[in-house]
């Protein structure tokens, strides 16, 4: 035995919950509620205090979740660590253009307090982000069924091209005429 105690059932539960508590509400992500860093602080804040309930004779020192808590964690190698990017490497780009510091938000879009705007992050050396695709694959995958179904229709047609409709009584452009003079059921041939 390492020293630490056995986790119950319970509290389990409670660490859980605290986990669920901390995560985004997705009514809030919804009415579009801005995460602070207070609502970060008070979210890690519960989960030391779960933390310290589950495990009363502390984490070791190589744990990540002890290391996120003292502000040690170090992600270099990992794939979350290409992530991050610092302050100083990062730009904001917005329709296809770097947004520079120390201008207004104002300078590029206009003074209308309602305007929304979608700003990506980008390393300094990647240069501008690749632009998001017009349509999505599921609506991609959705027209190219269609113009397929629609392919097949016309293929159809094509190969139903036969002029048996020439016989048809509407198809006849002199019907009328005969109709007005009387001589619409006279027929040519053998009586029946």
């Amino acid at each position: 035995m390492s020293g630490q105690r056995n986790v119950f059932p319970v509290e389990v539960l409670n660490l859980k919950k605290t986990k669920l508590d901390g995560e985004m509400d997705k009514k809030q992500i919804q009415a579009n509620v801005c995460v602070t860093m207070e609502m970060v602080n008070e979210a890690l804040d519960q989960l030391r205090g779960a933390v310290m309930i589950v495990y009363p004779m502390g984490l070791p020192p190589h744990d990540p979740i002890r290391q996120e808590f003292e502000g040690k964690e170090d992600l270099s190698g990992l794939q979350a660590g290409k992530m991050v990017i610092e302050d100083s490497e990062a730009r904001l780009w917005w329709a296809g253009k770097e947004l520079q510091r120390g201008k207004k938000l104002s300078d590029y879009v206009g003074k209308n307090e309602k305007t929304k705007i979608v700003v990506k992050i980008q390393k300094q050396s990647h240069g501008a982000p690749a632009r998001e695709p017009i349509i999505t694959e599921d609506e991609q995958k959705q027209m190219m069924m269609y113009y397929h179904r629609r392919q097949e229709e016309l293929k159809k047609l094509d190969e139903n091209d036969d002029e048996c409709y020439l016989d048809s009584a509407w198809a006849d452009r002199h019907a009328l005429k005969r109709q007005f003079q009387g001589v619409s059921n006279i027929r040519w041939g053998p009586g029946k």
